[in-house]
């Protein structure tokens, strides 16, 4: 059974810039998979929890709805509800920019430090699905992202792969949670990093490629899921 996760809204911190600790606390919130789809985001709220005024909450969440990580709801927000197509368009580009962003991660010179990291992150999702926390095989996941991605120089196309990968990323925990996906899942990184350490472009381009293309049909499921239990309440 996966352990119980803790909410990320804690009380801010007054020793960093508040606008942008609200913003990234709120990001994670919404990305966390603990709020449902449709569900209002009500500032007042959210302001009690991070120990903060409405205003930077308001900010946070007017820059996470230009990013369409948060929906404007009449003077309000509300956590967008994917369609399938919402769902279809964001694979579309994430094939298109997380394909390019690979092959430049390949081309980091041989016994870059950078691919230790990736390694590293590849062990500890086979240790965290070996003891079935499914938590820990999360953040391993989002670790190899970040580790692979820290060898891409283009730092603007960085941004746009995390910004995409964050639209889909509440729905994690319904699809590598599962243990029977976590090893599709396990493969699919294997191939990357094996085509990484060969500073293969073609071959990290078509394991990427894999890759995606397990990780749509799973979103598309949980997406599916979602949408019933939501017309269900």
């Amino acid at each position: 059974m996966p352990r119980t996760r803790h909410s990320p809204l804690q009380p801010v911190e007054r020793t960093v810039s508040l606008g942008d600790k609200v913003y990234e606390l709120l990001r994670e919130h919404l990305r966390s998979g603990r709020v449902k789809w449709g569900e209002p985001l009500r500032e007042a709220g959210l302001a009690a929890r991070l120990g903060v005024s409405r205003t930077p909450v308001r900010e946070a969440l007017a820059r996470l709805a230009s990013e369409g990580l948060a929906e404007v709801s009449g003077r309000s927000f509300t956590v967008p509800a994917l369609t399938e197509e919402d769902i279809e368009d964001i694979y579309d580009l994430r094939m298109l920019l997380e394909t390019e962003a690979v092959r430049q991660a390949a081309l980091e010179p041989v016994g870059a430090p950078g691919i230790e990291e990736v390694r590293r992150a590849l062990e500890e999702a086979h240790l965290a699905h070996a003891r079935a926390d499914a938590e820990a095989f999360i953040a391993a996941n989002r670790s190899f992202r970040a580790a692979w991605l820290a060898l891409v120089r283009n730092r603007r196309l960085v941004r746009m792969v995390e910004l995409y990968a964050d639209h889909v990323r509440a729905l994690q925990f319904l699809t590598l949670g599962d243990a029977k996906r976590q090893k599709v899942v396990l493969r699919g990184m294997k191939d990357i990093l094996a085509a990484l350490e060969r500073h293969d472009e073609a071959g990290v381009v078509a394991a990427m490629r894999g890759y995606l293309g397990i990780s749509r049909s799973a979103m598309l499921q949980a997406a599916d899921r979602m949408i019933l239990a939501r017309d269900a309440a």
